[in-house]
């Protein structure tokens, strides 16, 4: 497939995960339920969070390992219903603000009704593409994402933007699939096997030489989770202060 027929192809599946009455999908890459997921990752899913958390499609708890502060400004690289955006949102404060990033339409709107009803007021989001941020440079102190870059079919151009919108300083927390070894090719083909996570992937090393590759130090796995054929990561790295 092309890039943008890829990218069709994620708008359609998880399009249809802004619904979860239509069903239970993907979650952590697999195939439970995303509140279940949710919780599996120890998110604490009061105060209205649970009903979010049923589109939930994460890997890991980016947010939790972000050591984020009062009045930081974070944005959220594929943030579909608004659960790690949420969370950010109460640790960040009043002075400071969220911004959400998805190109499925869909999640958009199911993330602005969810931050309407819990009557969040310093969370935003915006439909574009994680290749293409609409975001000014230098504007962000803290990047997260989970589970999305997999996504990407141009990864580097994903690494090269974060660099761009982050402020001197400003330091990335993603959770992400990584492959522990070669992927067969019947699975790199298939786009179901593809928009469920893995599909996409790519090996650890690659993945933080490509990070290096795009301007961040001190790139480093935090954490991880082994599986069959890959491996959910914890990353995190820095843009330095000139």
């Amino acid at each position: 497939m092309t890039p943008e027929e890829i990218k069709d192809e994620v708008r359609k599946r998880y399009a249809g995960m802004a619904q979860p009455s239509a069903g239970c999908s993907c979650g952590t890459c697999g195939s439970s339920c995303g509140d279940t997921v949710a919780s599996e990752l120890r998110y604490s899913l009061d105060g209205g969070l649970a009903d979010v958390a049923e589109s939930f499609a994460g890997c890991g708890n980016p947010v939790a390992l972000a050591g984020l502060r009062e009045g930081e400004v974070v944005m959220d690289l594929g943030s579909g219903a608004g659960l790690d955006a949420f969370v950010a949102a109460g640790k960040v404060g009043d002075k400071g603000r969220v911004i959400g990033v998805d190109m499925t339409p869909e999640m958009v709107q199911k993330a602005n009704e969810n931050a309407a009803r819990l009557g969040l007021e310093n969370v935003e989001f915006r439909l574009g593409d994680v290749e293409d941020l609409p975001v000014e440079d230098s504007s962000i102190d803290v990047i997260i994402s989970n589970c999305v870059i997999n996504l990407a079919p141009d990864k580097s151009k994903v690494f090269r933007e974060a660099f761009r919108v982050l402020r001197p300083g400003g330091r990335v927390m993603i959770s992400d699939v990584v492959l522990n070894g070669p992927l067969p090719q019947e699975m790199r083909d298939d786009v179901i096997t593809y928009t469920g996570c893995l599909g996409g992937a790519i090996p650890e090393d690659e993945y933080l030489q490509r990070m290096h590759d795009a301007g961040f130090e001190r790139v480093e796995i935090v954490r991880k989770t082994p599986y069959d054929l890959g491996s959910s990561a914890e990353i995190s790295a820095y843009k330095l202060a000139n």
